[in-house]
């Protein structure tokens, strides 16, 4: 059987800050820029979830494109729409929040869950701003 790549976009909206706390206030600032202000700063998020499978002979689909959009709501989008990434988000502790590091938080909350459907998680996109995006294909 052929396999085929279903890919579901959802956005959502958060703040984060660029730092290292193993790092003086001066590092962080040389390395990160703005982007280390402690007042943090934000992105409007574009994600792309890709999942690889077969079609199904009867129901014609790789996977229910309302069982991802609701995967993807409730481990995902419910969880940082709107969040301090760095204070909020549970499974971004101890991470340093760049788009590559949220990219592969993202991608390991969803693989159990895309796996139980019968499909594999291919890979994330996700943008953080229109000329800046990062892809994570797994480990």
């Amino acid at each position: 059987m052929k396999k085929v790549h279903v890919i579901r976009r959802e956005r959502f909206n958060a703040a984060h800050r660029l730092f290292n706390p193993n790092w003086s206030n001066e590092k962080n600032e040389a390395i990160f820029g703005k982007c280390a202000n402690k007042n943090w700063h934000g992105h409007n998020y574009t994600l792309f979830v890709n999942v690889v499978g077969e079609v199904d002979e009867e129901t014609g689909y790789v996977i229910d494109l309302k069982k991802l959009s609701e995967i993807i709501k409730v481990r995902i989008i419910d969880k940082m729409d709107h969040k301090n990434l760095n204070l909020e988000v549970d499974f971004m502790n101890d991470k340093i929040t760049t788009a590559e590091n949220i990219a592969i938080k993202i991608y390991e909350e969803l693989e159990k869950d895309i796996q139980s459907t019968g499909n594999n998680l291919y890979s994330v996109k996700l943008y953080e701003t229109e000329n800046n995006y990062v892809e994570y294909y797994g480990k």
